[in-house]
């Protein structure tokens, strides 16, 4: 019984997104595309299906359609010919035809727009670009349907291009250094929700992650072995080519840069020695921006760099400088007061200056953080906002191009809601409609102090497909039950792309209760979140590159799932104006399991001390939703709650709202809910 009312609850919540975006828009399309009407045509899939390529797009092209190929064949086990496409292979009468005008570049600005028909006997994809055909092809995957007569694609009719140019999912593969599978997965990932920018965080204080060979001492002494060779920098930028993805690097300056100093202590603000830094925070060390040595050494680095990067643009950092180092050197000061110069944000400008002229010289763009805006405009640089709204304003005030990333900090673990919520150009900016053209788009930030490769995917996914649709599709589409209703389809398409979110949370489940029954903890971790922000660094744990990060708050998610479909009855239930039994039945069927969860979970937590720190949290879950069912109970029948028992009950739910195992209950607001409704009637 409990497991119907669960499943009803799921279907519930499902049919009410579809009855909001309209039941003819039921597919899982993320982002959602500019323009789509929907028929009541169907091609049939089987497996005469073939492809036809019309045009000259670029050679990626083929392969593209070839992996899309075996998608369609792992979806539904037909034995499509999935044998390589190539410019040779023959094109008549197939039944998806693809017409490209021209070959699109990988650069900033490029037309990425299609059209997608999909009538009963034909699938017509037109793009200028081959760039706009690769988005076509993914929006086609998510339009493949399935009933008792097998599968199928929707008859539709798409016109489709993005609301931004720049879209982006930066990874920071320094503080935790990150495979190369990982990285090619996440390409993969980013590619079926149509980003296409790849923001690479190169260097740290805690690793320096590129092979050198102008300064072979960087990644020898700066990095514990752990970075990536030339050769696989040159298979990532083809890999994420391939998929119509730019790739910007970052190497972090003038701070930031520890692991730069290891081989090269003549670079810091302080002499040396320096090592790899192992905690985390904002640390001294900085570049000594006044010694003519340093610029030639940079000089020599960039030079290198951009011939091994290909993209116009490079990101150099520039954000949060202490300036500690700088205030404590006497040659710095004295620097300061020859040259007039009258503050560290004023040396940091200087410093900003003299590696632009190295970048302009070999034919590169600066990005930064916000910090590298100077006191006057530039129009040069692309800045990065990750602070206020107001610093975004100032900057498109001062002629630079932007791009946003606050609201958009993935690794603070907020909800998928809170992240779409988030306008990439807030309504209340005083921009012209000119000026808003110099917001380029927008990247979310995967900073790495908490994820290691094994959690990695689920800190990422599936929220940043809900980011991607902030950054392609009109602010208009924003109805948050349907954003969650077409997030979860997402999700288990992403892992036919090899992305383990999903799959490695089991395995983390295996391991935290050392092989025995999972279910009483995979319950527990479905109602629990992470701490948010950068609280987790406030509780009393001194955490390192080293530390354990294979712990609940590891496996939990910002997203907590039974949570948040419990959260999603009670206000549906709280807004109805008569008591809906059906909705009554479900939230008792949650409240019962989690209200005798606690009794397994214990049994478990005797065979595997590392789940110890939750137990109270566990047993709060279980005393919290016994006062659940009883405020279910009161509004079925109507009867009055003892003022007494309503005074303890409150004491309670404050109680299990205190963090433990660096986790929080998300369930206590509902019930509280609950019990304020109960009250009320």
């Amino acid at each position: 019984m409990k497991k119907l009312v669960v499943v009803f609850t799921l279907l519930f919540v499902s049919i009410s997104a579809l009855q909001l975006f309209g039941a003819e828009k039921s597919a899982a399309l993320m982002p959602y595309p500019a323009q789509v009407t929907f028929t009541s045509d169907r091609f049939v899939l089987n497996e005469n299906f073939s492809v036809e390529i019309h045009g000259t797009p670029d050679a990626r092209l083929y392969p593209a359609v070839t992996r899309m190929m075996y998608r369609f064949v792992g979806r539904t086990g037909l034995f499509l010919n999935t044998d390589f496409l190539s410019l040779k292979t023959p094109a008549e009468n197939a039944p998806l035809t693809i017409t490209v005008d021209r070959p699109g570049k990988v650069v900033l600005n490029e037309d990425e727009s299609y059209r997608l028909d999909i009538t009963g006997q034909h699938i017509f994809l037109k793009a200028v670009t081959d760039l706009g055909a690769l988005h076509g092809l993914e929006t086609l995957l998510q339009v493949l349907d399935s009933d008792s007569s097998g599968y199928f694609f929707k008859g539709c009719s798409i016109i489709d291009a993005p609301k931004f140019p720049w879209r982006g999912l930066m990874l920071d593969v320094s503080r935790h250094f990150l495979p190369m599978d990982v990285i090619k997965r996440n390409i993969d990932g980013m590619a079926a929700v149509k980003l296409n920018i790849l923001h690479l965080h190169l260097s740290e204080d805690q690793g320096f992650r590129v092979e050198c060979k102008t300064f072979p001492k960087l990644h020898e002494l700066g990095s514990d072995g752990l970075y990536y060779t030339q050769v696989q920098i040159k298979e990532i930028l083809a890999y994420a080519n391939a998929r119509g993805i730019r790739v910007i690097p970052e190497f972090d300056l003038p701070s930031h840069c520890t692991s730069w100093f290891v081989g090269y202590p003549e670079l810091a603000s302080q002499p040396g020695p320096y090592t790899i830094e192992r905690h985390w925070g904002v640390f001294n060390p900085t570049i000594d921006p006044t010694k003519e040595t340093t610029y030639a050494f940079l000089d020599a680095f960039f030079k290198e760099m951009s011939q091994l990067f290909t993209d116009e643009y490079f990101h150099i950092g520039g954000d949060e400088n202490t300036g500690k180092q700088w205030d404590d050197n006497p040659s710095i000061q004295k620097f300061k007061r020859d040259n007039k110069i009258a503050d560290n944000h004023a040396l940091q400008d200087y410093f900003i200056n003299r590696v632009s002229k190295i970048f302009t010289k070999y034919n590169k763009k600066i990005v930064g953080w916000e910090e590298v805006m100077r006191q006057s405009s530039s129009t040069g640089t692309i800045v990065q906002t990750w602070r206020e709204d107001k610093v975004l304003e100032d900057a498109v005030h001062k002629g630079y191009r932007v791009i946003v990333s606050k609201g958009y900090y993935i690794d603070l673990m907020y909800s998928a809601e809170n992240h779409y919520s988030n306008l990439v150009i807030p309504n209340d900016l005083k921009l012209t409609e000119a000026e808003k053209k110099n917001i380029l788009g927008a990247e979310t930030t995967m900073w790495a102090e908490f994820v290691t490769p094994e959690n990695i995917d689920s800190r990422i996914w599936p929220r940043t497909a809900a980011i991607a649709e902030r950054f392609w599709s009109s602010e208009k589409v924003n109805d948050v039950r349907s954003m969650y209703a077409r997030l979860e389809t997402i999700s288990f398409q992403f892992e036919e792309l090899g992305l383990t979110h999903k799959k490695n949370a089991e395995m983390m489940l295996r391991r935290l209760t050392n092989n025995t029954d999972v279910t009483a903890l995979r319950n527990f971790v479905a109602v629990i979140e992470p701490l948010k922000e950068y609280n987790r660094f406030d509780k009393g744990k001194d955490f390192a590159s080293y530390s354990p990060y294979t712990r609940v708050m590891d496996v939990a998610t910002a997203d907590a799932p039974a949570a948040r479909i419990f959260q999603t009855l009670v206000n549906d239930f709280s807004v109805s104006k008569k008591t809906d039994s059906k909705m009554l039945d479900s939230m008792q069927s949650y409240l019962q399991l989690w209200k005798t969860n606690h009794a397994s979970l214990v049994r478990t937590i005797r065979v595997s001390p590392i789940l110890k720190e939750i137990e109270s949290l566990s047993a709060d879950l279980s005393t919290v939703s016994e006062i659940g069912l009883q405020a279910v109970d009161a509004i079925r029948t109507k009867k009055k709650l003892d003022a007494m028992w309503v005074v303890v009950s409150a004491r309670m739910l404050q109680k299990a709202k205190e963090q433990r195992g660096q986790c929080e209950l998300m369930v206590v607001a509902p019930i509280e809910q609950l019990l304020a409704i109960a009250r009320q009637q």
